[in-house]
């Protein structure tokens, strides 16, 4: 299923239908939460649940600021994806879901929005604003619309590998297949970018217990398959490295709006409690990650809540604006280890 070439070709970022041949059930016994019986049971698959397994966690030093000496961080993003041929949206505007196998041709044109029309309304706010932001990028985009892709980075904006196609979700492959998504990706986007991206993001967040491990090998920067922590901090696997940027989904047009059926005006609300809260008790670093899919926010209605969050972080001084990237090279110099050449700025 081609994306139409129109005026624009970014979309957004969630869970699509997966081919029954990507899926690899489970070995382990069904178990009930918590069952300290079955946990013992499962003792040697244990690993499978630990996203960074075998590596040691290196936390930032006592003291530690975001760049600028600042105590709070904001890092915008945005996403440009797409599906294999032959997958589609698992969400859509409509709520309901038609019965299995059918494709929806309704959720499929309400994606399209994003790469025609609602990626030039981000990328113009953002530029607007004077904000370079982290942007998912699927391999399936750059392999297709190549200078689109290298247009982004050429605007300043941090280049985020977002495997293959939405559809293609780590959890579901086994080891050598998640190296060649991993390297298809990587290659496609360096293709069309001249340059690796430096950090890599899963279809809906989703890595398997390989993932990080594999993409440090693979010589990637950072990852943000984690919601475990405020702040970044350096997995090492001993051979290889890699930084993971923990992600928030407070301020998410996805769940939010589309999920929670909130209207966009709510991620402006949710943002200024969290800036109330945090200047009024936080004493540590905090970062959030204001969100918004081309297809979504990307739309009039959309954007009026998108313009707002820009506007109240650029007229804050107490706050940092960043991306991805900037901030898992802080943490490195933050903890004395260098930034490997390919990963500088």
């Amino acid at each position: 299923m081609n994306p139409t070439r129109a005026p624009a070709r970014h979309s957004p970022n969630w869970c699509a239908p997966i081919p029954s041949a990507m899926r690899k059930p489970s070995s382990a016994p069904a178990s009930k939460p918590n069952d300290p019986m079955t946990m013992t049971e499962r003792g040697a698959n244990m690993d499978v649940l630990n996203l960074h397994a075998g590596a040691t966690e290196i936390h930032p030093p006592a003291g530690f600021l975001l760049p600028g000496g600042k105590r709070i961080g904001v890092v915008f993003r945005m996403a440009y994806e797409w599906w294999s041929d032959g997958a589609w949206p698992g969400i859509g505007p409509m709520g309901n879901p038609l019965k299995g196998g059918i494709p929806d041709l309704n959720a499929v044109g309400w994606a399209e929005y994003g790469h025609r029309r609602g990626v030039h309304r981000v990328l113009e706010a953002l530029a607007r604003n004077g904000v370079s932001a982290s942007i998912l990028v699927s391999g399936i985009m750059a392999e297709r619309y190549p200078e689109e892709v290298k247009g982004i980075a050429q605007a300043g904006h941090d280049i985020v590998a977002h495997s293959y196609a939405m559809d293609v979700i780590p959890a579901y492959l086994d080891e050598a297949q998640e190296r060649d998504n991993i390297r298809r990706t990587t290659d496609l986007i360096a293709a069309a970018t001249g340059r690796m991206p430096p950090g890599w993001i899963s279809p809906r967040g989703t890595p398997s217990h390989r993932t990080a491990r594999l993409l440090a090998q693979a010589g990637y920067l950072w990852h943000g398959d984690t919601l475990n922590d405020d702040m970044p901090y350096l997995v090492d696997f001993g051979d290889h490295a890699i930084v993971a940027v923990p992600g928030t989904m407070e301020v998410n047009d996805l769940p939010l709006v589309m999920r929670h059926g909130q209207p966009p005006s709510a991620m402006v609300d949710i943002f200024e409690d969290w800036l109330d809260y945090v200047r009024k008790w936080e004493r540590t670093p905090q970062k959030i990650d204001p969100t918004v899919h081309a297809h979504v926010c990307g739309r009039p209605a959309g954007m009026a809540a998108f313009q707002r969050l820009l506007e109240i972080a650029t007229a804050a001084d107490d706050v940092w604006i960043g991306t991805r990237a900037e901030l898992a090279r802080h943490l490195m110099q933050s903890i004395g280890r260098p930034v490997p050449a390919h990963q500088q700025a």
